[in-house]
């Protein structure tokens, strides 16, 4: 059995204008990587007793908390790695959209129980189990929320992982409102993907953090810091791919999207996409193709996390994608 564990934070959503309709939901960049993750396998046709995707988090012991986790476990998802802490709760987000999809952020997260989940009593039982693991997924955001010196021994314990044989992959996903300046960023990703086998990273995000004039420049940058694996995300544009700082990055185009509504979870159903394909043998270029298949589809609806009757209907696109050769 393939195990691939998924570190970060889940929060309570509301989506709607303020004062207005409210939806409340639940959702998180690398949780809504894992269910996107989960539901891809479905439609490969592979059991998920063939792939165990574990989430790795602090949530509190409230009603809500306990909600979130049944939800989780109906996706499929093994929450034997959810820590309970009795003192804290989830945070909690609202998204307001524009006319064009787009959308803004509102958090309150600072005494969430996923921020002090390193300093929880359980939490290097829970890494060490991850020796056992064969991949680790994390994003800049599973970082953000983080105290400084627990982001320092997050990452340490991950790029130990990755020297005992568990492959890392890592999403940049930077949002500037949660770090306290460009610096702090950049000193923790250059950390970050130091410990980094597969990055899949967003090229506006580069280009803010870095200044990079290219998505060329990007790649050549992750490699020079030990990343083997580089795949730069640039929306509508596809993705660019490369896995050999010798050779020419090859581009994976996606089918253009008409129809947006809300691009909340477009990385995200990417990551899950992708890691779903990669995880059970495709290609890097098939599991982009199959990334872009499913983000393309997933922005098309409302909410990070779209209805499980929708995703449903999606599988002759993503069946297409995934077994596309490359």
């Amino acid at each position: 059995m393939t195990h691939i564990a998924i570190i970060g934070e889940c929060m309570i959503e509301l989506n709607g204008a303020p004062f207005g309709n409210m939806l409340q939901s639940y959702g998180g960049d690398t949780l809504n990587a894992a269910i996107y993750l989960n539901r891809s396998l479905n439609k490969q046709g592979v059991a998920f007793s063939d792939v165990r995707t574990s989430y790795v988090t602090a949530l509190g012991t409230d009603s809500i908390s306990q909600e979130m986790t049944r939800r989780w476990q109906n996706e499929g998802i093994s929450t034997d790695l959810v820590l309970s802490d009795p003192k804290r709760s989830p945070g909690l987000y609202l998204i307001q959209l524009d006319d064009e999809g787009e959308r803004t952020f509102l958090y309150w997260r600072n005494d969430s129980a996923a921020r002090y989940i390193v300093q929880h009593p359980e939490f290097t039982d829970v890494m060490t189990q991850l020796d056992n693991a064969d991949m680790v997924f994390f994003s800049g955001i599973s970082l953000a929320i983080l105290p400084d010196a627990d982001r320092v021994e997050l990452l340490a314990k991950i790029d130990k992982l990755r020297n005992n044989g568990v492959k890392t992959a890592f999403d940049s996903n930077y949002r500037p409102k949660l770090w306290q300046s460009i610096a702090t960023t950049q000193e923790a990703y250059l950390l970050a993907y130091q410990a980094t086998d597969i990055a899949l990273v967003t090229f506006d995000d580069e280009q803010l953090i870095w200044q990079d004039k290219t998505p060329q420049d990007t790649i050549a940058r992750l490699h020079k810091l030990g990343v083997q694996i580089v795949v730069v995300k640039m929306g509508s544009e596809g993705c660019l791919i490369s896995e050999n700082p010798n050779q020419d990055p090859v581009s994976i185009p996606t089918t253009p999207v008409t129809n947006v509504v809300d691009t909340t979870s477009a990385g995200d159903s990417f990551n899950g996409g992708f890691l779903a394909r990669y995880l059970t043998g495709g290609s890097v270029a098939q599991a982009c193709q199959h990334g872009n298949a499913l983000a393309g589809s997933v922005i098309q609806h409302h909410g990070a996390i779209i209805p499980q009757s929708v995703t449903d209907t999606l599988s002759t696109l993503i069946e297409k994608s995934t077994h596309a050769n490359y």
